[in-house]
């Protein structure tokens, strides 16, 4: 296995959760992290901005490039490669890490929430794949790594938050698809979910008392990093669950990930028992 020293990142979301662990997780390698995220002030609902999580990525051993970035917004996104690709002079993965969400079922959903979910998880991830691949095709070991579930057929999931479902869905088809068309070419596309809740400040703030049947950020972390160190002419076209991943990578022991260890877990959205 490679590891990612000296690689860029282009992370959107990166600011807290998912995102910045898996920054944080490359930035132990020495990687150089590029944190594409909306957060440059404080919530105080949502702790974090995109110059913390630089300065704790740089702490961990990596460099860091911190932009504000609405995925919405193409002119952003364009500008953001191009920040990376001077500072860095390159991008060798991109993680779409940047998601809305609204779990509610058609006649709760607003269009308003609709454009929303559609145009961060759908179009926001096809606005920052096509930018960076340019970049990308030129990388040894290039990667997209979607955050999005397994494509899943059965109507359970559409019928209890169609709009979301499909959004995160068609994340996940995104990477198919690119992997498909890139395969000659060398690029990886896959997506990565996980089995259970993260402890997420999103989480705390939609759902408190769930916070404690979750696992921490850091599994999607060692998941992540499995995959982007994998061969991309290897590992493409492939829909992982953070656990099967680290699994399938000889860990046995999840414990060390479990907020409460004590207490069952909780299934994410998109999971079969």
């Amino acid at each position: 296995m490679s590891t990612l020293k000296d690689k860029t990142l282009f992370i959107t979301g990166a600011s807290r959760g998912i995102g910045k662990a898996i920054a944080l997780r490359a930035a132990r390698d020495g990687a150089s992290i590029v944190i594409a995220a909306k957060t440059a002030e404080p919530d105080p609902r949502l702790p974090g901005t995109i110059h913390t999580a630089a300065a704790e990525i740089e702490g961990a051993g990596g460099q860091a490039l911190a932009v504000v970035v609405d995925v919405r917004d193409d002119a952003q996104v364009a500008w953001a490669v191009a920040q990376a690709v001077e500072r860095f002079g390159g991008i060798d993965i991109l993680v779409n890490n940047a998601s809305a969400i609204h779990p509610f079922g058609t006649l709760e959903t607003p269009l308003k929430r609709y454009d929303l979910m559609m145009d961060i998880n759908v179009r926001g991830s096809f606005a920052c794949t096509q930018a960076c691949l340019p970049h990308l095709l030129k990388s040894g070991n290039p990667h997209v790594l979607n955050l999005s579930p397994p494509l899943n057929m059965n109507p359970r999931w559409l019928g209890i938050h169609p709009a979301y479902t499909m959004s995160k869905y068609g994340m996940s088809l995104l990477a198919l698809g690119v992997a498909q068309e890139f395969r000659q070419l060398g690029v990886a596309a896959n997506t990565l979910w996980p089995r259970t809740l993260i402890a997420t400040s999103a989480l705390n703030v939609a759902a408190p008392g769930l916070v404690e049947r979750a696992r921490r950020p850091e599994i999607m972390a060692d998941a992540a990093y499995w995959i982007l160190t994998q061969d991309s002419r290897q590992v493409s076209g492939r829909s992982f669950l953070d656990e099967e991943v680290l699994r399938g990578a000889g860990q046995a022991d999840f414990t060390v990930y479990a907020v409460n260890p004590g207490v069952d877990l909780e299934l994410d959205y998109f999971v079969e028992a």
